[in-house]
Formats: C-alpha cells, sequence, structure tokens
C-alpha cells in the first residue's frame, strides 16, 4: 500500500499533498500554525508564499475562516495570535455538501425521501 500511495502523491493533487509540494515544504515552508479540521499552514520564511496541506481531501470549504483571512492576506496576524472576534449570531463552519447525498434538497425536489404534494401543479397530458 505504501508504494501505492507514493505513486498516487506523484501525480494527484486532490488527496493532502504533491510529493513536489512535499519537497517544497522541506527546504522553504516554515510552519505556522494548524486550524480545527487538522490542516497545516505554512509560509516561507520572507512571508513571500503562503499555503495549506489539507487533512485528507483538498477541498477549500474545509479551511476556517480566520484561516482563510490569512492565506488570502486579508489580514497578516496569525489566527493563533490573535483570534477574530467571532459574533453571537455566526454559526460554526460547515464544509461544502454540494454534490453529496447530504445536500440540501428543497420541499418538492425529486431528491427527497418523500418530496412534498403539490396542490399548485397539474401535469399536461395530451387527449
Amino acid at each position: 500500500m505504501g508504494i501505492l500511495n507514493t505513486l498516487l502523491r506523484a501525480v494527484t493533487w486532490w488527496n493532502s499533498q504533491t510529493i513536489g509540494t512535499q519537497v517544497f515544504t522541506w527546504r522553504k515552508g516554515e510552519r505556522v500554525g494548524e486550524d480545527s479540521q487538522g490542516n497545516v499552514f505554512y509560509r516561507t520564511r520572507d512571508d513571500a508564499k503562503r499555503w495549506v496541506i489539507y487533512n485528507g481531501e483538498a477541498e477549500a470549504s474545509r479551511v476556517d475562516p480566520d484561516w482563510h483571512g490569512w492565506l488570502h492576506r486579508t489580514w497578516d496576524e496569525l489566527p493563533s495570535d490573535k483570534p477574530l472576534v467571532h459574533k453571537t449570531w455566526e454559526k460554526p463552519h460547515q464544509p461544502n455538501l454540494t454534490g453529496t447525498a447530504m445536500a440540501y434538497a428543497p420541499a418538492g425536489s425529486i431528491r427527497r425521501a418523500e418530496p412534498a404534494d403539490r396542490s399548485d401543479y397539474e401535469a399536461w397530458s395530451p387527449e
């Protein structure tokens, strides 16, 4: 299994990191923190580049908002040093469920187990 994982990492980017990213991280990266999802954040010593190594599938919606702002240079302070002030109405982070079985399906959707009865629609049938 180890050889297969090494080969997959050489040619894929969607599962954690490629070998090229790992070598770059070893040579130039400085670990600056980790978020609640287990994603690890790095920067170069001169802070010219910032990047994340995902814990599992590379899905951008899995990055906490605090770290997202740091990655995109919305602010320069690390969230571990200066956490964001969260409002009482903010909800906890949720991953993007689009394309999964848990994706939102509104009332009347054919994807629901039991679609709602539609009294406002009458199907056309030819006579």
